[in-house]
């Protein structure tokens, strides 16, 4: 029996929110076949969950996307007011981040800083026993300093019923650049007894084909971003052109600054909240169109 190829959205934040991804849906979710979102982490703050990240995930409920939220904890106290709240909200599988390269976030010991605290893992291990409803996977990174640092994590992620676990094959200090461990990240899925999901410069259909036969799924963040059309071309096995690709691009903006129109305030706010978009604009659209969504957020 073929194994089934997973297509995941990956979690980016201020971006891959609520409006993103219902427009993404809407434009691509025939065309690319069953994809999985995935919410932009949802943390404590000030001690409790926060109320607008509990809102990105409850406000698509039962709307046909296929949606998991993300949870960034740094102990098991956290970590269990997270879950407890996602339950009661209604959520059945639930996905932890230990792969955040964010500084302030790995200083404090959460994404990727957690990687380092094999002591809190197994908290959080054995606290996961309690909730057999529910569905849990990881996305993680090979270590904050040093890759080596996942493979000490072996036994206690392979003691854990998870779905699957994303890998993005770098270390927290590499940031988002600089090449991807992929020798270090084999050594440590061969060590895995659950299915791989790989995550990390996936930009066109033939690097998601590169991947099929390697691990479980792909899981693509900025590379969506830029080419909305990405899984539905893959799916499909017909590229798209450059023009059609921009014109895809193009109506993810548009579809996104619509809705957000509605609940922002004024053009200020809808403006700051679009800027970051543009950043991932493919090279194939006019540069003067780029420069003016950078500047102002919107195209028109």
């Amino acid at each position: 029996m073929e194994k089934e190829f997973k297509l995941m959205a990956a979690p980016l934040q201020g971006l891959t929110e609520a409006e993103w991804r219902s427009g993404h849906f809407r434009m691509f979710g025939k065309l690319q076949g069953e994809v999985e979102y995935f919410t932009p982490f949802i943390r404590v703050e000030k001690g409790e969950v926060r109320a607008r990240d509990l809102r990105d995930f409850t406000s698509e409920l039962n709307r046909g996307i296929m949606l998991t939220p993300q949870i960034i904890f740094k102990d098991a106290e956290e970590w269990k007011k997270l879950v407890n709240a996602l339950a009661e909200a209604g959520s059945k599988r639930i996905d932890m981040n230990m792969g955040c390269p964010f500084p302030p976030q790995v200083r404090k010991g959460r994404g990727a800083g957690l990687i380092p605290h094999p002591d809190i893992i197994a908290d959080i291990a054995e606290e996961m026993a309690h909730y057999p409803e529910l569905q849990f996977s990881i996305k993680m990174r090979l270590g904050v300093n040093d890759p080596k640092e996942a493979l000490e994590l072996t036994e206690i992620i392979n003691a854990m019923a998870l779905r699957h676990v994303t890998i993005h094959p770098r270390v927290a200090k590499q940031q988002y650049r600089g090449s991807l461990l992929l020798p270090e990240m084999n050594d440590f899925c061969c060590r895995l007894r659950h299915p791989v999901i790989f995550n990390g410069e996936i930009s066109t259909p033939a690097d998601i084909e590169s991947l099929s036969s390697k691990y479980d799924g792909v899981m693509a963040g900025r590379g969506l971003l830029a080419r909305p059309s990405l899984f539905a071309e893959y799916n499909s096995s017909m590229e798209l052109s450059e023009k059609e690709q921009t014109e895809a691009y193009l109506g993810i903006i548009h579809e996104t600054a619509s809705v957000l129109a509605r609940r922002l305030c004024g053009h200020a706010q809808l403006s700051d909240k679009m800027k970051p978009y543009w950043e991932y604009a493919p090279s194939a659209l006019d540069k003067k169109i780029v420069k003016q969504g950078k500047k102002s957020g919107i195209y028109h």
